[in-house]
């Protein structure tokens, strides 16, 4: 398979459980646990899909995802938000910064796997694999 997966999350215990499932099921981990990094690292990163929590400390998940989008360089890289605070009006900042889909915390590792492998069909699909 050799996907390669970035994970931006705050919580390194949480990191850990996540690397734990998605290296078993075949994918290539990167977790990055300060979202300031994430735009000097996912250029040489390349990763196939990014799992972003959207509520961290310095700078949130829509913030990262707004910048991601605007850095034509990778703005293709689909983005999965992940968040244990979604709100109603989270929807329209989600579709704003370009995140198409959103898990609940705390979620099925299934469920990760399912909606990281619909992106990765639907990449193919449309033409970016």
């Amino acid at each position: 398979m050799d996907k390669k997966i970035m994970v931006v999350d705050d919580d390194k215990e949480f990191l850990e459980e996540l690397r734990e499932t998605l290296t078993l099921s075949g994918y290539d981990l990167v977790a990055v646990n300060d979202a300031t990094m994430v735009l000097g690292l996912v250029s040489s990163v390349k990763p196939d899909v990014i799992l972003l929590d959207l509520k961290m400390p310095l700078k949130s998940g829509f913030q990262v995802a707004d910048e991601l989008r605007h850095f034509s360089e990778v703005s293709h890289i689909p983005i999965i938000a992940m968040s244990a605070f979604l709100k109603d009006d989270y929807a329209a900042l989600l579709n704003i910064c370009g995140i198409k889909r959103c898990l609940r915390k705390p979620f099925h590792p299934l469920d990760v796997i399912a909606q990281i492998e619909e992106v990765l069909s639907e990449r193919r699909t449309y033409g970016r694999s």
